[in-house]
């Protein structure tokens, strides 16, 4: 695919700009972790807005095989630090990306982040000066979901509460935003816990926080960093109605009773979903 003369053009006057002064190779303690599929309109301005503000971190793109330019633009950035690897496609999933991207991670810290920007850049620093202050986990908490809509703002609230009795039940970390899609792990806490669980996670779910709360047996430090939500400026949300479902199907047992009824609802193939149960 040919590359768009705009985004060459930009390539170029990043590399002028950033890296031949800037380059701090070497130095990264954070990599930044943000799963993609089809964001080609959003990976370089989200890159190169994370390079810029924050130098030493690392980018890694986890991409569920979009085919849609997306590797292209990022490889013309010919930035050291920013990389973007492309899933195998019989395995997409944004919870399978990120927890790969957290394996993948060779900094001291990794962290998850959208690529709409929904999440501000601005947290990113507050996050990572709470890791270095000791935490093993830090989550953004959002100020408020009115941004979503009331509808999905309320219902987001409502699941929340009832999986965090779960979480209670089973003596696991709950946090103050259990459906965050902004927070850091410290490697050296979670990677072994990615590695023990990976058949167990909900790989093609979408809260992969709850998830890896849900398989720490452990106690951890947990820090929040609040922020405010912002609308998504470019691209289309992928959220659907299987996310309730792997929502709930992550809530042990009677999780899974919940996500059989919600098939039903909707008219999805639970079977189809978890041919292996």
């Amino acid at each position: 695919m040919d590359m768009p003369s705009n985004i060459a053009n930009t390539s170029k006057s990043y590399v002028n700009e950033l890296y031949v002064m800037r380059n701090v190779e070497g130095m990264s303690s954070l990599t930044v972790v943000i799963p993609t599929f089809k964001e080609r309109d959003n990976v370089v301005e989200m890159a190169m807005a994370i390079r810029k503000e924050y130098p030493e971190f690392k980018v890694l793109f986890m991409d569920d095989n979009s085919n849609d330019g997306s590797k292209e633009a990022i490889d013309a950035l010919n930035d050291p630090l920013t990389q973007m690897i492309v899933r195998d496609p019989a395995k997409r999933g944004l919870a399978a990306s990120v927890l790969q991207g957290f394996l993948e991670a060779d900094t001291d810290y990794a962290m998850c982040m959208d690529c709409d920007f929904q999440h501000p850049l601005s947290a990113l620093k507050g996050i990572k000066d709470r890791m270095d202050a000791g935490a093993d986990l830090c989550v953004g908490v959002r100020y408020s979901r009115k941004i979503m809509g009331f509808k999905r703002a309320f219902g987001s609230r409502v699941v929340e509460a009832f999986c965090k009795i779960f979480f209670v039940l089973h003596r696991r970390p709950i946090t103050k935003d259990m459906m965050s899609g902004l927070f850091a792990i410290r490697c050296d806490k979670f990677q072994p816990v990615i590695e023990k669980n990976w058949n167990s996670f909900e790989l093609e779910g979408w809260k992969v926080l709850m998830d890896l709360c849900k398989y720490t047996d452990f106690k951890i430090k947990i820090d929040y960093e609040m922020y405010h939500f912002n609308s998504r400026e470019v691209g289309e949300s992928h959220l659907n109605p299987k996310v309730p479902i792997m929502t709930f199907h992550q809530l042990w047992g009677f999780g899974k009773i919940l996500a059989k009824m919600l098939c039903k609802m909707y008219g999805i193939n639970y079977r189809e979903m978890y041919p292996n149960e």
